[in-house]
């Protein structure tokens, strides 16, 4: 394997890391705390919505905003490191 196939394997290997922690991240915002921990947020209230709601309706999708500059950011880190930037 030569060093150029190298690189790019640790490359991809790093950014599937990246998003797998991303999307398990949005998972459990979404899912979790809109639907399995909807209950317990519930006794929570933000502008006066309970928590759980608030997170079903927007949080989730805030917080997905969020995690896309995130990546962003992570990607352009990883393609420094790697010499992949333009």
């Amino acid at each position: 394997m030569s060093e150029k196939q190298k690189k790019a394997t640790a490359y991809w290997k790093e950014n599937v890391k990246y998003l797998f922690i991303l999307l398990s991240i949005w998972f459990l915002v979404s899912f979790g705390a809109g639907i399995l921990f909807k209950d317990a947020l519930d006794s929570i209230k933000i502008g006066g919505f309970k928590l759980g709601f608030w997170f079903a309706q927007q949080g989730s999708i805030y917080v997905f905003v969020v995690l896309i500059f995130v990546y962003v950011r992570l990607m352009n880190k990883l393609d420094k490191k790697y010499n992949y930037n333009e």
